[in-house]
């Protein structure tokens, strides 16, 4: 595991409203999308990098990874054909300071990502902000019916260690359903 820079307080308050580039390419088999970057990850200019983010050992546990990666390692998701974006781009301290606004934007803006890229799956990591963003309110975990496009939607829990309704186990067992159902099909 690659060692994991930490950043000062006024690095991580300098990022609010920043980005984070997304971990992307053509025909992934699945493109994760997070709510949008937390003010530590658009610090550190990686994904899911806050040390309470259960990310990135929630997939190795639910065997995405044959080992748990570092933050750091996020780019190389590419080569197990899986990428990172989010719904809203700007970096917020807290993922409830989003307006719907700006999650109908990052809707537009994703639904662009999974025309021009098109992932075999898109997974949203959130069913809140799933919810809004897409304007499906009864949207429940899991497959979803509608595709977008040609892309099936799966909704996770988010793994920000402020989601209490999932610990790490539970995390991994509902991100092993995504897994086993995309390695089938």
């Amino acid at each position: 595991m690659t060692s994991i820079y930490k950043p000062t307080r006024a690095e991580v308050l300098a990022a609010y409203n920043t980005t984070l580039p997304d971990v992307i390419a053509p025909n992934l088999k699945i493109l994760f999308s997070g709510i949008n970057p937390s003010l530590y990850s658009a610090a550190v200019g990686h994904h899911f990098a806050r040390p309470g983010n259960r990310f990135w050992k929630a997939i190795h546990l639910a065997g995405f990874t044959e080992r748990l990666l570092s933050p750091f390692e996020d780019r190389t998701l590419l080569d197990r054909g899986f990428g990172l974006t989010n719904l809203a781009a700007r970096a917020t301290a807290r993922a409830d300071e989003l307006t719907d606004e700006d999650l109908s934007i990052g809707h537009q803006a994703l639904a662009e990502k999974i025309e021009h890229y098109q992932p075999k799956f898109l997974a949203v990591l959130g069913v809140s902000a799933y919810r809004t963003a897409f304007r499906q309110p009864k949207a429940r975990m899991g497959l979803q019916e509608k595709p977008l496009f040609d892309t099936t939607i799966w909704v996770l829990p988010n793994p920000s260690g402020l989601n209490a309704h999932y610990q790490l186990n539970d995390l991994a067992e509902v991100y092993r359903e995504l897994y086993s159902f995309a390695t089938q099909t």
